[in-house]
């Protein structure tokens, strides 16, 4: 598709719709899911996907698609749903401040909410609205799209199968900030098996042409390594106080899986949940270098498929 193409796509609304149609039809029908992660896997990661015999992370994500399956992870998946697993894990006070959950669009009041929030699809990833200043969206503009989110299966664009049964809705968070203008981080806990190994601190992550990103081993030292994003140098990230509560909070909540990703915010001196992850770029960042990758690949064991 050439790049006028692209561009009108992504400004028409209805282009939009028929573009979103059209994907989502020949994701269905008209390809097999090793077919399409091997096409996706090859434009994206540069290599041949290996499903039988998977060494490295990116090749075990995938390999865990096909043949893992845990009806927690659903739940854990789902970012309506997984609040009460937070609960049950470690405790209500962890979680952001919920103003609202919904199952059509029409359901949503904007009079009847605060100046600020954040609206969430339940059942994928990226389905998200900041709103600042809910006088300065275009409200027209962000309904079509929550209403393109709710008619989408995401287990179909990666066959993530924790998405493909989960309910579609729309939840309402508080906005929350890192204070003084400063960019909102994600801190990410990378678990294998209930052992959190690493940590990445992500900058900008719903802006990708503006996402960076550091990688940090359990004692805060800075690790060389890199997935996908480059490092931010120019920002010095103060250990977090509460880190030993962070790493016990990931145990916890990652316990359950032979991989997780758990994220947290952290705002002034308080640990708030943000998401439960079970593959990571959907298995297709690009790790440097790459023995990290075969690195990560070894703590990453896999389930023996008689018991799963």
């Amino acid at each position: 598709m050439d790049a006028f193409l692209k561009s009108f796509i992504k400004k028409n609304e209805f282009a939009i719709n028929i573009n979103t149609k059209i994907k989502g039809l020949y994701y269905k029908f008209f390809i097999t899911d090793t077919d399409l992660i091997k096409k996706k896997f090859r434009e994206r990661v540069g290599r041949e996907v290996e499903l039988k015999n998977p060494n490295k992370y990116n090749d075990k994500l995938q390999w865990l698609k096909f043949n893992w399956n845990n009806p927690l992870a659903t739940i854990c998946a789902d970012k309506y749903e997984v609040r009460e697993f937070v609960t049950e894990r470690v405790g209500e006070s962890y979680l952001n401040e919920l103003y609202g959950v919904f199952e059509s669009v029409d359901e949503i009041n904007i009079d009847n909410l605060p100046n600020s929030f954040v609206l969430k699809g339940t059942h994928g990833s990226g389905f998200n609205i900041v709103c600042k200043d809910k006088s300065k969206m275009n409200w027209n503009k962000e309904y079509k799209k929550m209403k393109r989110w709710l008619k989408t299966n995401y287990y179909l664009q990666n066959r993530e199968w924790v998405y493909k049964d989960i309910k579609p809705r729309i939840i309402c968070e508080k906005y929350i900030t890192q204070g003084e203008e400063a960019e909102l981080r994600d801190y990410r806990f990378f678990c294998f098996n209930g052992e959190p190994k690493f940590i990445t601190v992500d900058f900008s992550i719903t802006d990708k042409e503006k996402t960076r990103r550091n990688l940090y081993d359990l004692e805060w030292n800075l690790m060389k390594q890199e997935i996908s994003y480059p490092k931010e140098l120019t920002i010095k990230v103060e250990k977090p106080n509460k880190l030993n509560e962070m790493i016990y909070l990931s145990k916890k909540l990652s316990s359950s899986f032979p991989h997780a990703r758990v994220d947290f915010y952290y705002i002034n001196e308080e640990v708030i949940f943000g998401e439960i992850t079970f593959f990571h770029q959907s298995g297709m960042g690009e790790i440097r270098p790459v023995e990290f990758e075969e690195e990560m690949g070894n703590w990453l064991q896999l389930p023996d498929l008689e018991s799963n």
